[in-house]
């Protein structure tokens, strides 16, 4: 990812964001926020009241068929999904794009890590698309937003049209126990790929919230259900499903999106040979494109 291209045009927002706090209650601070800046003119950020809380959300393009696009864990609006904002076909979808609660804009309140994170995140984007009085709708979520997108599927089978991730898992491994505590270290991540998110939170709100992520995959792995986060679920998984994955991901094991394919009926799986995690970003054309033919195709049958 071109983290210099991404950022070359910002503006500055106060905002009020919620950092965990090293004390019970937490803190609040108020930061000037860079936000990676679009070049859609209609890309207006908007909130809208959801089960109480500000969502802040856009909505883009005029076309029949609507997409929910849920980012993953410190997710954004434009951190993850500016790519498709800028690029997807705006006459044949409408994208509505949003910061779950906790992340982005939608602070308050404060990011909630506390066990459940990913199914209550369903819940809120079910619960938005309610609100916005949009009822058959796709669904576009990459990392632990297409883990909240699987439940979606799975709960509000009669609103979802289609369904596609990447990046995604629906249980944690023994392995990717060991590997998520070396992350715990975040220094020793990318330094490119960190920096749109130290961008929007700052570096101590940042690094606040990354290690209470960490923590609570590790709380997920510990707990009764042995790493499970929404396996059970897939059989329930009805809709059309596309399941992207570059060969090259060391996010997620590799036996996920296998997994996911095995267990949700009629899905398909495509591998971007030379591909990470971040595959919508740096091979955005051809993502693009793949997602928009899966989405426009009709009598949409699993090709494995």
């Amino acid at each position: 990812m071109n983290t210099s291209k991404m950022i070359a045009q910002v503006c500055r927002l106060p905002i009020t964001l919620g950092c965990p706090g090293r004390g019970i209650g937490g803190r609040f601070k108020t930061l000037d926020i860079k936000m990676l800046s679009t070049e859609v003119a209609s890309a207006v950020e908007r909130k809208i009241e959801v089960n109480g809380v500000n969502i802040n959300y856009i909505k883009v393009g005029n076309g029949p068929h609507n997409v929910l696009c849920t980012p993953g864990a410190l997710g954004s609006i434009w951190t993850d999904f500016k790519p498709q904002i800028d690029n997807m076909n705006k006459s044949r979808f409408t994208l509505v794009v949003w910061d779950p609660p906790g992340y982005g804009k939608s602070i308050p309140p404060k990011r909630d890590f506390s066990p459940g994170f990913h199914h209550r995140d369903a819940d809120f984007g079910i619960k938005l698309m309610q609100v916005l009085n949009i009822e058959k709708y796709s669904l576009l979520g990459w990392s632990n937003g297409g883990i909240a997108s699987m439940i979606m599927a799975a709960k509000s089978p009669q609103n979802i049209n289609k369904l596609v991730l990447w990046g995604s898992n629906s249980y944690f491994s023994e392995e990717e126990g060991e590997q998520y505590k070396a992350f715990r270290d975040h220094s020793v991540l990318s330094p490119t790929l960190k920096a749109p998110y130290i961008a929007l939170y700052g570096q101590e709100c940042y690094d606040e919230m990354w290690t209470s992520w960490i923590d609570a995959t590790a709380a997920i792995m510990a707990s009764e259900t042995k790493g499970d986060i929404c396996k059970t679920l897939l059989p329930k998984i009805s809709c059309p499903t596309f399941v992207l994955h570059g060969q090259l991901d060391i996010n997620i094991a590799p036996e996920h999106p296998h997994y996911i394919i095995k267990n949700v009926k009629n899905s398909r799986l495509h591998i971007f040979p030379e591909g990470k995690h971040h595959i919508h970003m740096k091979y955005w054309k051809e993502f693009n494109q793949l997602v928009e033919d899966f989405l426009l195709e009709e009598n949409v049958q699993s090709k494995l």
